[in-house]
C-alpha cells in the first residue's frame, strides 16, 4: 500500500510540475515566435521599398554657371528620385538627405517653407497626387543662399522604410 500512494504522489507532482514547466516555457516560446514573425515582416517590407535617383541637375545657364533661372534669389539643386519598390513609401518629410562635394557632404534639413536657414530641402511629387507609391517620382528640391563651387557632389537618400539610394554628380 505504501508503495502505490507514493507512485501517486510521484506521478501527481510530476503532472503538476510539467504544468509549471508548460505555463513557464509556453509565453517564452510564443514570444520567441512573434519576434521572429516580425523581423522576417521588416525584412520583407524593406525588400519591397526601393528608390533610385534617376537624374540630378544644378540651377545652372547653359555655359554652366550658377543661374537664378526661377528668380527665387535662391540656388537649387533638384534630384528627381523613383519609387521602384512594391510599397508606398511614407513620411517624405523624414527622409534623411545628405548632399555636398564628395568626402564633405552634410545632412540637409527638411523644411517645406525656409524656415530653417539654407540649406534646406523640399519635396513635390511629379507623377502623382498625394502619396509617394510606387513609379511615382518625387522631385526633391536642395536650396541654398549662395551658389555652389564647382566640382563633383554626392547625394544620399535613406527613406523612414530603410530605402537607400546614392548618386554622384558633377557641376
Amino acid at each position: 500500500m505504501d508503495k502505490a500512494i507514493t507512485t501517486a504522489l510521484l506521478i501527481v507532482i510530476s503532472m503538476i510540475m510539467s504544468v509549471l514547466l508548460f505555463n513557464a516555457a509556453y509565453p517564452a516560446i510564443t514570444r520567441g515566435g512573434e519576434t521572429i514573425t516580425s523581423m522576417a515582416n521588416n525584412v520583407t517590407n524593406r525588400m519591397k521599398s526601393q528608390i533610385e535617383i534617376i537624374h540630378a541637375a544644378g540651377e545652372m545657364d547653359a555655359t554652366g554657371f550658377w543661374q537664378d533661372t526661377n528668380g527665387n534669389g535662391q540656388f537649387e539643386v533638384y534630384l528627381w528620385v523613383k519609387n521602384i519598390g512594391e510599397l508606398r513609401i511614407n513620411a517624405l518629410e523624414q527622409t534623411d538627405v545628405f548632399f555636398g562635394p564628395e568626402g564633405n557632404f552634410v545632412r540637409i534639413p527638411y523644411s517645406a517653407d525656409g524656415s530653417s536657414g539654407f540649406p534646406y530641402w523640399s519635396a513635390n511629387l511629379e507623377n502623382a497626387s498625394a502619396y509617394w507609391d510606387p513609379n511615382a517620382t518625387l522631385k526633391i528640391t536642395v536650396h541654398y543662399g549662395v551658389p555652389l563651387t564647382t566640382g563633383r557632389y554626392f547625394a544620399k537618400l535613406s527613406t523612414v522604410s530603410d530605402a537607400n539610394a546614392e548618386y554622384y554628380m558633377g557641376m
